[in-house]
């Protein structure tokens, strides 16, 4: 067994959580993989997911998490808007699966501006209530079994890590896929697959507002 250091054991601890958060199949992830199977805006996608992660664990570890606990009614009315974002970027999936892609040279570029790709992930980040759930409520309660203000601090720097190791590497690693994606039915499986995503997470989200 390795031996961790004072410092090295919060890290390790936040990156560990935080890694076991983020690599999951959810809409988020969804969309970072076809932007980067694109080449379309790969790094302003990566670092605006990065950031948000970094900016929502650090708003859990300073004490959001326990503000946000005691008002379930906030996140019911988040879940009810992010179930209709998901919704509509779920039935645009299905919409492109109808007329698949073809990977080609001249599908590298940017079929969107780049302000368009931001706002869709921008819904897909910000109105997930489970984003709240996971990187809000249980990092900022696991953090709090630290110390203040070194290890809770490094807790926090783990996770955030492990959130931009994870999006650039999705983003820029996709590209590893792109011989497959050559073929129209490629894209046609990945978006049926994305609006089943979204459709699901949705109708959770929804199930979610309906209970309170």
């Amino acid at each position: 067994m390795i031996a961790t250091t004072p410092v090295q054991a919060p890290f390790l601890s936040g990156l560990l959580l935080g890694a076991s958060l983020i690599i999951a199949i959810g809409a988020q992830n969804a969309f970072v993989l076809r932007q980067g199977l694109l080449r379309s805006h790969r790094f302003a996608v990566a670092l605006f997911c990065a950031l948000s992660d970094a900016a929502l664990i650090a708003a859990g570890v300073g004490g959001l998490g326990v503000a946000i606990g005691q008002h379930p009614r906030m996140l019911a009315v988040v879940a009810c808007a992010g179930a209709l974002v998901l919704a509509w970027y779920g039935i645009k999936a299905l919409r492109r699966a109808l007329h698949p892609e073809v990977l080609t040279p001249d599908t590298h570029g940017a079929t969107a501006s780049q302000w368009r790709v931001l706002a869709a992930c921008a819904g897909f980040t910000w109105l997930n209530p489970h984003v709240y759930l996971d990187t809000v409520l249980l990092i900022g309660s696991l953090a709090s079994a630290w110390p203040v203000p070194g290890p809770r601090t490094l807790f926090a720097i783990g996770a955030a890590t492990a959130s931009f190791t994870w999006f650039f590497g999705l983003a820029y690693g996709a590209r590893l896929l792109a011989p497959l994606f050559r073929k129209p039915l490629a894209w046609r499986v990945l978006d049926v697959s994305i609006a089943l995503v979204m459709w699901g997470i949705a109708g959770k989200l929804m199930l979610s507002f309906l209970a309170h």
